[in-house]
């Protein structure tokens, strides 16, 4: 019997609709940005919503970290997938995603729209999400890495994550 070399399945419908599931699912995600003072990477815990076509949405402080890191590089990854509560976390889907960080201006058209489906999702940031220091940040994918659990891995495209239900 051959051996397969590529330990990367080819992509399909039930990847697809994994990968969809746990961004959809996603309440927060790990954030990793280049910080810009030293170059070097940094990873944070950010709350995460989806925008109606799917794509990762959040709220972000201009204090933090972070978000001064998004506007020097927009390159980012996000990490999804919660580990079950028993069990070995490795076997447990989880998705990284690869984006670009769009800051999304008060006065855009599309504001409004993604402004209230966050906070259908995240009521909590009523309280803060209209701070001038406060703003929604829309990660527009790149591509995506998706470990379905073990012998599981598919790569995936923008349009793979984007695409609706068939």
């Amino acid at each position: 019997m051959a051996r397969r070399s590529d330990p990367i399945n080819p992509t399909d419908d039930e990847a697809r609709a994994l990968a969809r599931r746990l961004l959809a699912g996603a309440r927060h995600a790990a954030l990793a940005v280049i910080e810009p003072e030293t170059g070097t990477p940094f990873v944070s815990r950010i709350a995460l919503a989806t925008d109606p076509e799917g794509a990762p949405l959040t709220l972000v402080s201009d204090l933090a970290v972070h978000a001064r890191a998004m506007r020097a590089n927009p390159a980012v990854s996000l990490l999804v997938g919660e580990p079950g509560a028993r069990g070995d976390p490795l076997v447990h889907p989880r998705l990284t995603l690869r984006a670009v960080a769009r800051f999304v201006a008060r006065d855009d058209a599309k504001h409004a729209d993604w402004r209230a489906h966050y906070l259908a999702q995240n009521p909590k940031a009523k309280l803060y999400a209209d701070f001038a220091d406060f703003h929604f940040v829309r990660f527009a994918p790149l591509s995506a890495a998706l470990n379905g659990g073990f012998g599981r891995a598919h790569a995936l495209s923008a349009a793979d994550l984007m695409a609706s239900e068939r």
